[in-house]
């Protein structure tokens, strides 16, 4: 099953990105961190599901909302089935670096252990698995160039 989802690079003021970290259900050794975002509902926007996945992930509500930034495809397992969905990643902004994780889902609350604020140095130095497997790269470049005139496309990425 193909899917399209909405996933969102949220920046506080101090150009902090907010990850998410999950598990694999059946094993949870098996650990990443991701970006805020998930499935397009049908009938809604791109942007509506960016704005909809973040609050129900974060709790916030009051963000800046601003361009696509990346595209890209991904086929992963997950949860005892395999996912292959196509990706847009919207840059957003928040004064707040509260975070309230009482909208997650039954999937959620079975899959992700915490949030966390991470300084784009961290990301670089770290040894821990983030999707998409750039990001630490494309944040660098976000925040020394700004966000690109038009969607960058980052190609597949498999497990």
């Amino acid at each position: 099953m193909r899917r399209r989802a909405a996933r969102v690079v949220l920046l506080d003021p101090a150009d902090r990105i907010l990850l998410l970290h999950g598990f694999e259900p059946a094993d949870p050794s098996t650990t990443w961190w991701f970006t805020p975002g998930g499935g397009v509902e049908e009938g809604e926007s791109l942007d509506a599901a960016a704005r909809r996945e973040l609050a129900e992930e974060t709790g916030m509500t009051s963000v800046e909302l601003g361009p696509v930034l990346w595209e890209r495809t991904c086929s992963f397992a997950f949860d005892g089935r395999r996912w292959e969905q196509d990706e847009w990643y919207y840059l957003a902004r928040t004064r707040t670096t509260d975070f309230d994780t009482g909208g997650h889902t039954e999937l959620e609350r079975r899959s992700v252990a915490g949030l966390r604020w991470w300084t784009c140095e961290e990301l670089l130095s770290s040894r821990e698995t983030v999707y998409p497997i750039r990001l630490a790269g494309l944040l660098r470049t976000l925040l020394d160039e700004g966000p690109p005139q038009f969607p960058i496309p980052l190609g597949t990425e498999r497990d």
